[in-house]
């Protein structure tokens, strides 16, 4: 493979709304990316969107208007595969959430890229091993899984297909933290990876609790963001268990698991939501009524309290 010095140029495969976020990471350190996108109209949908979210980044302080000007320079709208691939020496890929599709892709860059190049999917719980089933060079396919928005969550899963080396899995590591990421190593695949099993064991419990009637979603929520929410930015769970003794959380895991949900289907709740088209922010009512100005600023807000957790990684200072 490749070594990481050895990585100049990007193929940034897909420019939609995880696409242009990894081009802007990979563009601000320095890198010449290719970014793909089907069509002209994708390509300048994807520039306004980077041209917005910089615009944010330059009034928090986190990019200068000179930096800005570099870094456009380095990222290059193309709408071919071919292009893409010119002169790449890493791909990372963020097209449609479809094994079919990913394969269909990933098969036509073999033809235009050697096997000495890392082709990176950021799927957010594909099976890796799956989707490299029909490329001749397997060992080099890896998911480098980023979090949305990705210029400002950390988090990088970096997650091993059964054929991906061990060489793939450190330099797709060492490129994630190059770009200011913190990127976790799984040591096997696994359905959901690792974070999107936290989340959604959380997310399972939150829905039986408004399904139970034990509270409303408002409570549920508040419940979430003024306690373990701001815990666990600091400590995460295994770490909280420790720090608060393992005797009483095995004792309070003894008779409180029985109980705590364990369906293994879809939660009754969202469904009953999603039969009556009622499917959240995007249609206006989901388990909350949405309205354009409920959604712009609790987005605001994410986003402020995210720069801000930023700055304080920057600077190695915690809350």
């Amino acid at each position: 493979m490749k070594k990481l010095e050895e990585i100049k140029t990007i193929c940034n495969l897909g420019c939609g709304t995880m696409g242009f976020g990894t081009a802007i990471l990979f563009a601000k350190s320095g890198y010449e990316v290719n970014m793909f996108g089907r069509k002209d109209a994708s390509i300048e949908r994807a520039m306004k969107n980077i041209h917005l979210t910089l615009s944010v980044m330059k009034d928090s302080g986190l990019v200068t208007e000179d930096e800005i000007k570099n870094l456009l320079g380095r990222i290059h709208g193309v709408t071919t595969l071919k292009a893409a691939a010119a002169g790449a020496d890493f791909v990372i890929e963020s097209v449609a959430e479809e094994v079919p599709i990913k394969q269909a892709v990933y098969k036509e860059m073999e033809d235009y890229l050697g096997s000495d190049v890392i082709f990176a999917t950021d799927s957010s719980g594909l099976s890796p091993t799956e989707v490299a089933t029909v490329l001749k060079y397997p060992e080099r396919f890896v998911v480098a899984h980023f979090w949305n928005p990705p210029h400002l969550i950390p988090l990088v899963e970096v997650v091993p297909g059964e054929k991906t080396s061990q060489e793939t899995v450190d330099i797709t590591w060492k490129l994630m933290e190059k770009i200011g990421k913190k990127p976790v190593a799984l040591l096997k695949e696994a359905p959901g990876f690792i974070g999107n099993r936290l989340q959604f064991a959380l997310l399972r419990e939150a829905l039986y609790c408004v399904q139970e009637g034990i509270g409303t979603a408002e409570a549920v929520d508040a419940v979430c963001k003024y306690s373990i929410g701001r815990r666990l930015s600091v400590t995460g769970p295994i770490e909280t268990a420790d720090l608060g003794g393992l005797d009483i959380f095995y004792n309070i895991s003894a008779y409180l698991n029985a109980d705590l949900a364990d369906d293994k289907t879809g939660s009754p709740v969202m469904k009953e939501c999603v039969d009556k088209g009622n499917l959240g922010a995007k249609t206006g009512t989901g388990l909350y009524n949405w309205t354009p100005e409920d959604l712009a600023k609790i987005k605001r807000t994410r986003e402020e309290i995210l720069i801000e957790w930023l700055k304080k990684d920057a600077s190695g200072k915690k809350f």
